[in-house]
């Protein structure tokens, strides 16, 4: 591995790695030497409203609860980081492509394997150090657009997990001509975790590709004259003044830019502009890629500024279904009888794994201490864990290391456990009307029923918010049914 020169750079062989033992979670963050960590900091996502007393319990402490903390807001940057760090294999999916295409005569196909691409045998390698046995949906219908000749411009919309940063990886990696040294590609994210994030995929994909570097445009990481890396990733800002004041990376001279979490940009302020000004000074052939989670008008227009003459191609969003759901609610009057109704779940049903939701993370943190000293390997999933800690509580949970995940909205989303088979709310979501949250109640009790399976799904409520749930079986047009939580029996026969 190249070490840093006196430029002062981080040029790395693809695939070489960071200085220092491999981090034991897959994704994990490396550090760029010479390059400041960003300090520890509280979550800035997080909104308070007072700090409240613990004292006191029943509806007392609930209604205490409600009044002055809100649920764990995480932004959507830090949500993405999050599920790219815990993505380690393609999502199956049974998502539809759509294509929409300028020139209707431009010859498009979809691929089955890997081996169809015109992928040199280094980067088919590397493919299958990652897990990767065969292209996902997105890939099937990216890749041969992103690889065909002449290059094409691509606009692709694609939710986390779907294998879309591996495909446009594929992509730079093929475009390199590895013989020469200056950039040729350009790849943009929102923030500096999401660049270095991308760049560990670079890494991983490109570890036999001995000849091809990486360095990030990243603040902190000082850079000389000169640059010999094929591929440059970074913040918007940081590419900005590389480009315009540092002159290190000359645009002329860039065939591929990439664009990731369009949707994330567009709500950031200043990304958007900084993104137009470096593709307005790329060359006419240069081509573009563009991925975006979202797809609303605001997106597209931004897109159309970027890409010219573009294919688009659009992943269907996952319809969550609480057809093979079943749903039971227990009124409970405190927090101590939705604990008793949870501990007669436990003692009634078999549970591979259970996920809970609360709705604060001062419940959160009551509801592990109760289960933990009550035997149970629990874990717990708040805002106030970094990024990489929150993905390495996952990890654990997915290796059956704690069976009991107790969460806020944080994980609502986007945590594909199979052995989940039971969810539990241990307080029905609300908004700030306190009207039920009907999209956090079907991407909560989502977690459940995955993969075509069946699931369960049990709701703790107060005896004033009975009237959530009918709304709930309204909006729906489902039935929830009442259970008694100290009848046993009836608990038993949940299972036949």
């Amino acid at each position: 591995m190249a070490a840093a020169g006196d430029s002062g750079r981080w040029p790395e062989r693809v695939g070489a790695g960071p200085p220092g033992p491999s981090p034991a979670l897959p994704g994990a963050l490396p550090p760029l030497p010479g390059l400041c960590p960003p300090p520890r900091r509280r979550d800035p996502f997080v909104r308070r409203r007072g700090k409240g007393s613990s004292a006191g319990r029943g509806d007392e402490e609930e209604e205490e609860e409600e009044e002055e903390e809100e649920e764990d807001r995480v932004d959507s940057a830090e949500t993405s980081l999050l599920n790219k760090l815990i993505r380690t294999s393609l999502v199956e999916s049974s998502h539809h492509v759509e294509i929409l295409q300028q020139d209707p005569s431009s010859p498009l196909f979809s691929i089955k394997t890997f081996e169809e691409l015109p992928l040199k045998k280094e980067l088919l390698q590397g493919i299958y150090i990652m897990g990767f046995n065969r292209p996902s949906k997105i890939q099937e219908t990216a890749l041969p657009i992103m690889l065909a000749y002449p290059p094409q411009n691509l606009i692709a919309q694609s939710q986390s997990g779907t294998g879309k940063t591996a495909a446009f990886v594929l992509a730079m990696l093929s475009r390199v001509n590895a013989a020469e040294k200056y950039p040729q590609c350009l790849c943009l994210a929102p923030t500096y975790e999401l660049a270095l994030q991308i760049g560990c995929v670079i890494e991983t994909i490109g570890r036999f590709c001995a000849d091809i570097k990486v360095t990030y445009a990243v603040r902190g990481n000082r850079v000389g004259a000169g640059l010999e890396e094929q591929i440059v990733i970074g913040t918007p800002g940081t590419m900005l003044d590389w480009c315009f004041k540092r002159r290190v990376v000359d645009v002329k001279k860039i065939n591929m830019f990439v664009l990731d979490e369009a949707d994330i940009m567009i709500d950031t302020q200043g990304l958007s502009y900084q993104s137009i000004r470096i593709q307005r000074a790329l060359p006419k052939g240069c081509q573009m890629l563009l991925f975006s989670a979202t797809f609303k008008e605001t997106v597209r227009a931004f897109a159309m500024q970027i890409v010219s003459n573009p294919i688009v191609i659009k992943l269907r969003e996952e319809e969550l279904t609480l057809s093979n759901i079943r749903q039971y609610f227990f009124v409970c009057r405190s927090r101590e009888e939705k604990y008793r109704a949870l501990c007669n779940i436990y003692g009634s049903i078999t549970i591979g794994q259970a996920m809970i939701f609360c709705q604060t993370r001062r419940s959160a943190d009551w509801l592990s201490v109760e289960m933990s000293q009550d035997g149970h390997r629990v874990a717990i999933l708040t805002a106030e864990l970094t990024v990489a800690q929150r993905a390495d509580v996952i990890q654990r949970f997915r290796d059956g290391k704690e069976k009991v995940l107790i969460a806020t909205n944080v994980c609502a989303r986007g945590i594909d456990v199979q052995q989940v088979t039971i969810v539990v709310n241990f307080s029905l979501p609300t908004d700030q009307n306190h009207e039920p949250d009907f999209e956090t109640y079907l991407h909560r009790i989502g977690r459940t029923g995955r993969f075509g399976k069946k699931g369960i799904a049990f709701s703790m409520v107060e005896s004033q918010s009975v009237g959530l749930v009918q709304m709930i079986e309204e909006h729906f047009q489902t039935k929830i049914k009442q259970l008694d939580p100290d009848d046993m029996d009836e608990l038993e026969m949940l299972e036949n």
